[in-house]
């Protein structure tokens, strides 16, 4: 079975695949995981992607929803923020202080 059959054939039966920008697994995964050793915020990344594309909204999620969704530690979803916003690929904003976050996955190479 070739590639675009099986495709059609996953599309048939109702199960959607993501897609996902070649410049994410070609580039920004060397990156994030090789150059800068952090591979939570690749599958943070990646995640919130996947999420983004399937609400077709922004993500509202906290440190715990997120770090139980990708299977990490709260602590550890917390630093993959962190270093997503500081490399400007995810942005985060919030109603209020207390409020949780609702982030938007950035793509800088599309610019």
């Amino acid at each position: 079975m070739c590639c675009n059959q099986l495709r059609i054939a996953i599309v048939f039966i109702g199960i959607a695949m993501q897609t996902i920008d070649e410049y994410v697994t070609g580039v920004l995964m060397r990156d994030l995981v090789g150059h800068d050793k952090r591979p939570v915020s690749f599958l943070v990344y990646v995640w919130l992607a996947a999420e983004e594309q399937s609400r077709n909204a922004a993500v509202q999620i906290s440190y715990r929803e997120l770090a139980e969704s990708i299977g990490v530690s709260k602590s550890a979803a917390q630093a993959a923020i962190a270093w997503l916003v500081r490399r400007k690929l995810v942005s985060a904003a919030k109603a209020t202080v207390t409020a949780t976050p609702e982030y938007k996955v950035q793509t800088p190479w599309r610019r």
